[in-house]
């Protein structure tokens, strides 16, 4: 791997009892690490081996408070990237995704997302992905399994992803919408469908939107955080 002094992308991947997949999604970033881009993993206290599995494959292995907004705040906080990407532990990203978020950069971006396709069983989930991707371009509302990007900067004045145990990709959105729309690239990361194989198509949408709504009219977030476990 060809030494970067300062990348100019940094990747932040929280992870809790993953071994399952990380090994993977980690090794199908080692083209970006090579071409310099900083790869930050962030254990919240996994118990199935998970950190052993990404030894030698980041530049970093943190440990830091569970909960997925806190494992994020505390990977961009040792990032050194002029842009951060924020990663599911179960989500892909396109081969050329550090190109493509330092393009949007140049074009003037101030923070962005991908579009998303789903990886599961069901006939429905291409469907699904294609709503997602259009109600997140026409709303300029974001989800984590979009691999959102944000100028390091902007990430820190705004001060982080909010210490809520739900939501906070959606209150990161809304706060970054009021300086400026994102870019919405059209490659796609590819995301795991596990919550929709294993509970059901139907009753997953109808639980992301009655929580999202019931987000939207104020319900505290600890209590949509029960919901959805």
């Amino acid at each position: 791997m060809n030494p970067v002094a300062t990348p100019q992308l940094s990747i932040v991947i929280p992870v809790l009892n993953e071994a399952a997949g990380v090994r993977a999604v980690l090794l199908g970033l080692a083209p970006l690490r090579e071409r310099g881009v900083q790869l930050i993993v962030v254990d919240g206290g996994s118990s199935d081996g998970t950190p052993a599995l990404c030894t030698g494959l980041c530049d970093q292995l943190l440990h830091g408070p569970r909960g997925r907004a806190r494992q994020m705040n505390h990977g961009a906080a040792s990032a050194t990237g002029d842009w951060l990407l924020f990663l599911h532990a179960d989500t892909q990203l396109p081969p050329s995704a550090d190109a493509l978020v330092l393009a949007a950069a140049r074009r003037g971006a101030t923070w962005g997302r991908f579009d998303v396709r789903i990886d599961g069983r069901s006939a429905l989930l291409p469907l699904v992905a294609g709503l997602m991707n259009l109600r997140s371009r026409a709303t300029g509302i974001a989800t984590g399994d979009q691999a959102m990007f944000v100028q390091r900067s902007v990430f820190r004045q705004l001060g982080g992803f909010p210490d809520q145990p739900l939501m906070e990709d959606i209150e990161l959105s809304r706060r970054l919408l009021r300086l400026a729309r994102p870019a919405c690239l059209r490659a796609r990361a590819l995301t795991s469908g596990r919550r929709w194989d294993s509970h059901g198509v139907w009753r997953t949408i109808w639980l992301m939107w009655t929580l999202r709504w019931r987000y939207w009219r104020g319900t505290p977030v600890d209590v949509l955080a029960r919901a959805y476990r």
